[in-house]
C-alpha cells in the first residue's frame, strides 16, 4: 500500500488512527502491528511471510544473545541468517546472471520477486541483534514489541532505518497528545505534498528524457533529465521519510530525521551527513567502526568499503556498486585533501563566499553524475547517457529541443522544486517579525491548501511511484 492513494489516505488511516486511539494501552502495540501486517499483505500476500520470519528468528537470537554469556556465535548466526535471507531474495539472480556470462548455462538464473522493503527490515533486525550484543539490557522479551518495531508500517517499506535503542523506551511507554497529533499531521502534509506535487511531476519528466534514445538527445536536455530525476529522487524519499516521521508523532513515537536539505552541500562528505542519514549512520556505527574507522587500519579501504556497500544495498546491479564507489572515491579524495590542508588559513569574507560557491558547484555536479548511475543502472546507457551531458558526444540530429518536455505546469513545479531543496525556513526565521496568531492561521490555511492540492494531483495523476520502493 503506497501512502500517496485514496485508499490509503480516505480508508485505511483514518481507520487505523480511530482504532488506535479507541483500544486500551495495553493493546495499542498489538493493533498497531496487525494493522502493518495487513498495511504490507496489501501489497505482498505471499511475502509476509518473510518479514514475519524474520521478526522470530531475530527475537530467537536476540534472546539467545542476551542469555548466554559467549554470546558471539549466537551474533555471528544472527548476521549470516540476516544477510543470507537477503542474499537470496535480492542478489542471487545477479550473481547467477553474472556467472552465467561467464561460464553459460552453468546454472539456471532464479526467478525470485523481491520483498518490498526487505532491505530495511532486514538491517533494522541486524541491529537489533547487534545492539543486543553490546547491551544485554536492551533485549526484548515480548515478542509483540519487538515485531511492532520491526514491522511499523510507517516506516516498513522505506525507512526511515530505525534503531531498537532509539525506540525501546516508547514500544511500552509513550505519550500521546494533541499538540505532538498536530505536528505530525502537519510533517505528514508536508512529506504528502513533497511525494503527490513535487516528486510526481518532475519523477514524470525525468522518466520521459531517460527513456528516449540518446542518439536523438542534446546536452541541455540531458542536463534536465539528471537535474529532475535528482529532485525526483529527494523529494520522493524525503517527503516518504516525513510522512512516516509525521505518522510516528501521531502513534507517539519519535523517529530520527533522515534528511536536512543535502542539495545545499558544500562537500561529498557533508551531503552524506544530510542525505538518508539513517542508512549513511548505519554503515558508519555497523561497518566503518568495526572495520577500524579511522583509528585502525586503512581508513581509505575502509571507506570505499562502507560505500561499496552503500551501493550494493539499493540494488543489484552494475550500476549501483558503480554509483556507491564513485561516491566513496570522491570521500577518499576530499579525506586526503583535508589532512593535507594548511591550518590556520583564514580566508577574506569574498573568500569564504567564493570558496563555499566552488564547493557547493563541486558537489553538485558529482551527485548529479552519481544520480545518472543510479537512474540508468545498465552501464552502456549510462555512458551513453554522461558523454551526450558531458559534451563530449554531439549528435547531428536532435529530435527533441528542452521546450518538448515543458509545459506549464511542469515548468512552474520544477522552478519550485529547485526553490524547496533550500531550507528558506530557517532562512526566513532570522528575520521573523510580527503577529504570531497571524502567522500560525497563515500556516493553517497554507497546510489545508497543500492537502488539497495533493489530493488534486493524486486523483487526476497517473505517475506515481515510490523510487525506495524497490530497495
Amino acid at each position: 500500500m503506497v501512502f500517496s492513494t485514496i485508499i490509503f489516505l480516505c480508508v485505511f488511516l483514518p481507520v487505523v488512527i480511530l482504532g488506535y486511539y479507541l483500544v486500551p494501552k495495553q493493546g495499542k502495540n498489538l493493533f498497531l502491528f496487525i494493522c502493518s501486517l495487513f498495511f504490507y499483505a496489501w501489497g505482498e500476500p505471499i511475502y509476509v511471510l518473510v518479514m514475519l520470519a524474520s521478526i522470530i528468528y531475530n527475537y530467537l537470537f536476540g534472546l539467545a544473545i542476551a542469555n548466554h554469556e559467549k554470546a558471539k556465535p549466537y551474533l555471528v548466526i544472527a548476521v549470516l541468517v540476516n544477510l543470507g535471507v537477503l542474499c537470496v531474495f535480492k542478489y542471487s539472480g545477479f550473481l547467477v546472471e553474472n556467472i552465467d556470462r561467464i561460464i553459460p548455462n552453468l546454472l539456471k538464473v532464479p526467478d525470485i520477486a523481491l520483498p518490498i522493503g526487505i532491505s530495511f527490515y532486514t538491517f533494522q533486525g541486524l541491529s537489533y541483534c547487534i545492539d543486543v550484543y553490546r547491551d544485554k539490557k536492551l533485549v526484548q522479551k515480548n515478542p509483540v514489541n519487538l515485531a511492532l518495531y520491526i514491522a511499523m508500517f510507517p516506516q516498513l517499506i522505506a525507512g526511515p532505518i530505525v534503531r531498537y535503542s532509539d525506540i525501546k523506551i516508547e514500544l511500552t511507554e509513550r505519550r500521546h497528545n494533541s499538540d505532538l497529533f498536530a505536528i505530525g499531521a502537519e510533517r505528514f502534509i508536508i512529506g504528502l505534498a513533497k511525494k503527490a506535487i513535487l516528486a510526481n511531476t518532475v519523477g514524470a519528466l525525468a522518466t520521459n528524457i531517460m527513456s528516449k534514445d540518446v542518439q536523438y538527445m542534446s546536452m541541455p536536455v540531458a542536463w534536465i533529465g539528471a537535474i529532475a530525476y535528482a529532485l525526483q529522487i529527494y523529494f520522493d524519499f524525503s517527503g516518504y521519510s516525513d510522512m512516516a516521521i509525521g505518522l510516528g508523532k501521531i502513534f507517539g513515537f519519535h523517529f530520527a530525521e533522515n534528511f536536512q536539505y543535502p542539495y545545499i552541500s558544500k562537500s561529498i562528505r557533508e551531503f552524506w551527513r544530510r542525505w538518508h542519514i539513517s542508512l549513511s549512520s548505519w554503515f558508519r556505527d555497523y561497518l566503518y567502526i568495526p572495520l577500524g574507522g579511522s583509528r585502525s587500519g586503512n581508513v581509505y579501504l575502509n571507506l570505499l568499503i562502507v560505500f561499496v556497500a552503500t551501493g550494493i544495498w539499493h540494488g543489484a546491479a552494475w550500476g549501483f556498486l558503480l554509483w556507491g564507489l564513485w561516491h566513496g572515491l570522491f570521500i577518499v579524495l576530499e579525506r586526503i585533501i583535508m589532512q593535507h590542508k594548511k591550518k590556520n588559513v583564514e580566508l577574506s569574507s569574498i573568500g569564504k563566499i567564493v570558496s563555499q560557491t566552488i564547493g557547493r558547484v563541486y558537489t553538485l555536479f558529482v551527485v548529479l553524475v552519481g544520480w545518472v548511475l543510479f537512474a540508468l543502472v545498465d552501464v552502456r546507457k549510462t555512458a551513453k547517457y554522461l558523454m551526450i551531458m558531458m559534451g563530449i558526444k554531439r549528435n547531428a540530429f536532435i529530435a527533441y529541443n528542452v521546450s518538448y518536455f515543458f509545459d506549464k505546469k511542469t515548468l512552474f513545479i520544477f522552478v519550485i522544486a529547485l526553490l524547496a531543496c533550500v531550507p528558506w525556513k530557517s532562512i526566513l526565521k532570522k528575520s521573523e517579525t510580527g503577529n504570531m496568531f497571524l502567522l500560525m492561521v497563515i500556516k493553517r490555511v497554507v497546510l489545508l491548501a497543500l492537502l488539497a492540492l495533493s489530493f488534486v494531483f493524486i486523483i487526476t495523476g497517473s505517475y506515481n511511484p515510490f523510487i525506495y520502493f524497490r530497495f
